[in-house]
């Protein structure tokens, strides 16, 4: 071999070493950051005071547990990843990461957050997290996500949790206000995953996951996207009424579910032949507009939460 093919050789390898940023990757940020700002909010809504520091730690350990969470779904999906054009260019499909390396992040993570959540706030919070993290990659990414096209309805409980978690870690305890923040999510994750296999049912056909738009056809899928929004907008609403809620985030989710509702309905109304002829214009605009609505009803109880200590939150 000449000197020439060693470098060019040396070059190569050097180009396929994983970076801090591939690691980081497999820690899948976007959905990081969706779980640090519900347990924020969960946090700070409770009707108890967290030393800044405490709170800190509580955020940092329940993203860290979420980013453990997304390297053990990695490492179990790297197969389905290569096949699926949405994914492919992820660390381990890409061979920038060995799924062995992927699997051994994903357990040291998981077990350091549950500890060190436990012993910065409380166990009863540590053991929810180890439950949520168990949740995410057994539950839903080694049963339901290939074998049912529920797996996205039952599964999204998994993302629903971080807001509960928040607030066991600052309360010790459970009442009806976290469990109002986990149906929000919980009911907000079919029509969101839904408008998305609208416009990507090729890469799920492709990898063989039953998501509804295989199983049952897009026509299916519009239908039930009408009717868990629907569904979502009453529960959205009705939840102004609550402790966590106020005049701030009634409107707020009036102005959104309303928004929301005319999209679903649009959504429901399309044949194949006027999405084909847009390229899914309409499926595209409520995913979204998806983002922007979870972001902005957690940022209203975010809201009414900081006002109640000028007697501004809320109804009273």
């Amino acid at each position: 071999m000449t000197d020439a093919s060693i470098n060019a050789s040396t070059a190569t390898a050097h180009a396929d070493e994983a970076s801090f940023g591939d690691y980081f990757a497999l820690l899948k940020p976007r959905v990081m950051s969706l779980v640090v700002f519900t347990a924020l909010v969960g946090l700070l809504a409770a009707p108890v005071s967290v030393h800044p520091f405490v709170g800190f730690c509580a955020i940092l350990f329940i993203a860290i547990g979420g980013g453990a969470s997304g390297a053990l779904n990695m490492w179990w999906d790297a197969d389905i990843d290569r096949v699926m054009k949405r994914t492919k260019a992820r660390p381990i499909p890409s061979g920038k990461v060995e799924e062995g390396e992927a699997l051994a992040l994903g357990l040291a993570l998981s077990g350091l957050s549950v500890i060190m959540l436990g012993l910065a706030t409380n166990w009863f919070a540590g053991a929810f997290l180890g439950f949520t993290i168990f949740f995410y990659v057994v539950v839903y990414t080694m049963w339901l996500k290939r074998s049912t096209p529920q797996n996205i309805v039952i599964g999204g409980a998994a993302g629903a949790f971080p807001p509960v978690i928040g607030w066991v870690a600052a309360t010790g305890s459970m009442t009806v206000e976290p469990w109002l923040m986990f149906a929000l999510t919980f009911m907000w994750t079919p029509p969101h995953f839904w408008a998305l296999a609208l416009f990507m049912r090729s890469d799920y056909d492709d990898a063989g996951v039953p998501m509804l738009t295989v199983t049952h056809g897009r026509r299916a899928t519009r239908f039930h996207i009408l009717v868990y929004t629907a569904l979502l907008a009453v529960l959205a609403v009705g939840t102004a009424f609550s402790n966590i809620g106020g005049p701030v985030y009634l409107a707020v989710a009036l102005v959104l579910n309303a928004l929301f509702l005319r999209g679903a309905w649009q959504i429901s109304r399309r044949t194949e032949e006027d999405s084909e002829a847009d390229n899914f214009k309409v499926e595209r605009s409520f995913f979204k507009l998806s983002l922007l609505y979870l972001f902005l009803h957690f940022g209203a109880i975010l809201v009414e939460a900081l006002l109640k200590p000028y007697g501004l939150g809320g109804w009273s």
